[in-house]
């Protein structure tokens, strides 16, 4: 009961933080295919340190290569980015 009641909590004070954009969020970016994740939102940049391995692990499982992998405190708009997307949006 007692570990609910923290995962709760801790759910409520990462939307709160979302809420505000200041959460933090596990930024990876990809080439083949050229896209940018989004993972979280967290409450703290080490709790994000803490699950981006997984992600990390999950791309890679989907032959994506890994360009670069940021920890930022940000409200992203899209949780994922890719190039023909993003570029959709501006023509």
């Amino acid at each position: 009961m007692t570990m609910k009641f923290l995962e709760n909590a801790e759910n409520i004070f990462s939307s709160f933080l979302e809420g505000l954009g200041l959460a933090w969020w596990v930024e990876v970016v990809t080439d083949n295919p050229s896209c940018t994740y989004y993972f979280g939102p967290f409450g703290s940049d080490k709790e994000a340190k803490l699950y981006q391995a997984g992600y990390i692990e999950d791309l890679e499982q989907e032959e994506a290569q890994i360009v670069a992998i940021d920890i930022k405190q940000y409200k992203p708009k899209d949780l994922t980015i890719c190039e023909g997307e993003f570029l959709k949006r501006f023509y």
